[in-house]
């Protein structure tokens, strides 16, 4: 499965939405380069309450292209970085990704697909009902959250909008994402 990057995101202060940039350098182990969430343990302010020495298992957060038509779609006005991602994605269904699944973006930089976001309230700040469009329930009534995926990287490297999407399936059995 190959797609395409269309937009790179950061921001090095707490926003909910993030600028949209020429390029964003990712750090092996850390994240993106001047990015509020960037480090070895985590950064979001509720998991850091919880316990500040937990592993940063949401280092740099992708979305799929794609879930902004379904959201425009249902009346809504989202555009790539909005929802605090870094990398937007076209052409590669990353929800249905295993964990462990490593994504080579452009011509260096590699992450591993660690979990789902889990969105949270804040997105019905920046626009009211969006969190009941990006996660919901299933015919089986399971959750789904469609907010996108977490990962950790592996091999740093510089990422453009136009770089190529590389997945690399880890050995079986694969294990389907669960909410970091």
């Amino acid at each position: 499965m190959s797609g395409t990057v269309t937009v790179v995101s950061s921001n090095d202060t707490y926003t909910f939405t993030k600028p949209n940039r020429a390029g964003v350098t990712l750090l092996a182990g850390l994240g993106v380069e001047g990015d509020v969430h960037a480090g070895v343990t985590v950064k979001h302010r509720s998991r850091v309450a919880q316990d500040p020495t937990q592993p940063n298992l949401r280092q740099v957060h992708l979305i799929h292209e794609e879930l902004f038509g379904e959201l425009r779609e249902a009346g809504f006005d989202v555009a790539p970085g909005d929802l605090g991602e870094n990398i937007t994605t076209r052409g590669v269904d990353l929800l249905a990704l295993p964990v462990g699944t490593l994504l080579h973006l452009g011509d260096e930089a590699v992450v591993e697909v660690t979990g789902l976001r889990n969105p949270c309230l804040q997105i019905d700040h920046f626009q009211d009902g969006l969190l009941k469009q990006v996660v919901g329930r299933d015919e089986a009534g399971n959750i789904v959250r469609k907010a996108g995926i977490m990962s950790v990287v592996v091999t740093g490297g510089v990422v453009r909008p136009g770089d190529p999407v590389r997945t690399e399936l880890p050995a079986g059995p694969h294990r389907p994402l669960e909410r970091v």
